[in-house]
């Protein structure tokens, strides 16, 4: 089963939004950083998606309280 998609509180850098794509995708949150990075070169909304991820996408903290 896949992970969940959270932003976790720990192997952040900014908001935790790469880091947890990583999580739920299986790969690196280095990995994941870079293919964002490289994304932004490309014309397109990523860096909005990026900022509604951030808003939507709940914290580690709050998923594990609503959890139980």
């Amino acid at each position: 089963m896949a992970a969940a998609l959270v932003r976790p509180r720990n192997n952040r850098m900014i908001a935790g939004v790469c880091a947890g794509l990583a999580r739920r995708f299986g790969t690196s949150p280095g990995t994941m950083r870079v293919i964002f990075l490289l994304s932004c070169l490309l014309p397109g909304p990523q860096f909005l998606v990026y900022l509604a991820l951030w808003l939507f996408l709940p914290s580690e903290d709050k998923a594990h309280r609503t959890a139980w």
